[in-house]
């Protein structure tokens, strides 16, 4: 069975419904949703159901578009006040961290290749190669694990490892698209003579700055100018402005893309910048991305789980297996430790902890299709060893954050007094919803609202009792548990 004009919205819709069923039986034993999307595609493939999709470029192209949205996404939940304490490392991370873990387990690939009785034998740049594309943590399993499993952690663990997985995807593209590069020209080399050892040196240092450099600055400048455009434009439908956002979001990602840097982190920025302002409709836009994000992430996982050849990928499971426990108990715990390693105040159960959420996921998948469309030697290799690690990754790590965050001690079991329970929203020029629970000590000089001494500019507006709401009025009485939602005007916002 293949897709086809008359057929790809049946098979689709059928493969959407039955991944989410899928996922809703498994997410009982613990397991991550994102996974078994992964195992629906499988199941529905050529060694399950006979579905036949082998078009590499198409998938890649769906899983670009599918980053850029949770990427995107992921960057309008990011509250700059969050990140900004966890900068430096969130930073260090992304960027050393990913190198580090690259040089490692590259590395190790290259002890097994040269070993007689493994039997994989790839050239020393290729096992950097395989290493870079898996070397990057998944924004789209991190930020999906930590979200739904509703669980706090303690020293701003879960804004640094939002920011790491948000952040780090452009540093492993850019080293997987060098070492492409660096692999094609030293198998031309061997042909015309040897390669240009320092022009293929100067190239990557050169393509590293722009993708940096012009990513940068093309998610600051989109990032700006697109707040500024929405504040103004003055639409009267609020669906509109979400579809405008998105259309803003490839534009940037294309534009600078075509300008040489990485796509990838404009976006990033760009929503960033774009989330941390006030702007029309954005409770609006912020559930139409989050619907768009699960949509996204659905049939991206789908997609490559349908890429796969099961029966291929399970030749190369034992030295999978091998790379994929060396990438998970060394090479990224080392690479967590040793870019750290200036940053004192985070404590050795942090920092373990951190080293436990090196999730892999869509994103190593996507950066392994890249080799096969450039024709690298070894590239369906690498693909179904990628593949492999990524379901090693997200059953052994992706199951067990939780049980490791209580392990380690990380999770904080203290009230959230900003949890929306009421369902409302309002415009954020008008003021600040915050909602308390009453204390017997917030009760001692009264039980009414009228002998509560609130701040000048606030006012409740709502309480909240056993699931039950009531409308407050100086005689109620107030009782220890009672929420209140509380509204502050803007000058205090």
């Amino acid at each position: 069975m293949t897709f086809s004009s008359e057929n790809i919205l049946l098979i689709l819709s059928v493969l959407i419904f039955s991944s989410i069923i899928i996922s809703k039986a498994g997410y009982r034993f613990g397991l991550p949703s994102l996974l078994l999307f992964l195992v629906a595609g499988m199941l529905f493939g050529v060694d399950g159901l006979g579905l036949q999709f082998d078009n590499v470029k198409q998938a890649q192209f769906i899983g670009m578009c599918s980053l850029c949205v949770i990427l995107f996404s992921g960057g309008m939940e990011t509250k700059i006040s969050e990140i900004r304490p966890v900068l430096a490392p969130g930073l260090v991370l992304s960027t050393l961290g990913v190198v580090l873990t690259t040089v490692f387990t590259g590395l190790f690939i290259y002890v097994l290749s040269i070993w007689d009785y493994c039997p994989i034998s790839l050239p020393f740049v290729t096992c950097l190669l395989l290493a870079a594309t898996m070397s990057s943590t998944d924004s789209a399993s991190v930020f999906n694990v930590l979200r739904t499993s509703k669980m706090r952690l303690k020293a701003n663990l879960q804004p640094m490892l939002e920011l790491e997985s948000g952040s780090n995807d452009p540093m492993a593209f850019i080293l997987t698209i060098i070492l492409i590069q660096l692999a094609n020209s030293l198998t031309g080399g061997a042909v015309s003579g040897g390669p240009d050892t320092w022009g293929v040196v100067s190239d990557a240092f050169t393509t590293l700055l722009l993708q940096f450099g012009v990513g940068v600055l093309g998610g600051v400048v989109f990032g700006y100018a697109c707040v500024w455009f929405l504040r103004r434009i003055g639409l009267d439908n609020a669906p509109l402005y979400a579809i405008l956002l998105l259309s803003v979001m490839f534009f940037s990602y294309t534009t600078t893309t075509y300008l040489s840097g990485n796509g990838y982190l404009a976006v990033y920025i760009a929503g960033i910048i774009i989330g941390n302002k006030s702007i029309p409709y954005k409770k609006d836009i912020l559930s139409f991305f989050d619907g768009m994000t699960w949509l996204v992430q659905i049939i991206m996982f789908l997609i490559l789980g349908l890429l796969v050849n099961p029966h291929e990928m399970m030749k190369t499971a034992p030295v999978a297996l091998l790379i994929g426990l060396f990438m998970i108990l060394v090479a990224r715990p080392l690479s967590v430790y040793i870019g750290l390693a200036p940053f004192r105040k985070i404590s050795a159960a942090s920092k373990t902890f951190i080293s436990w959420v090196g999730l892999r996921g869509a994103a190593p998948i996507l950066f392994a299709t890249y080799p096969v469309v450039e024709n690298v030697e070894g590239a369906e290799l690498i693909f179904n060893i990628v593949f492999f690690i990524t379901l090693l990754s997200l059953v052994l790590q992706g199951s067990s954050i939780t049980a490791a965050a209580k392990m380690l001690k990380l999770n904080d079991e203290t009230p959230d007094e900003e949890v929306n329970t009421f369902g409302v929203e309002i415009p954020e020029e008008a003021g600040k919803l915050v909602e308390i629970t009453l204390t017997e000590e917030a009760l001692l000089h009264g039980r009414t609202l009228k002998e509560i001494r609130l701040p000048e500019g606030m006012l409740v507006m709502m309480i909240k009792r056993d699931g039950k709401f009531i409308v407050p009025n100086g005689t109620v009485e107030l009782k220890a548990g009672d929420r209140l939602l509380i509204i502050s005007d803007a000058s205090n916002a």
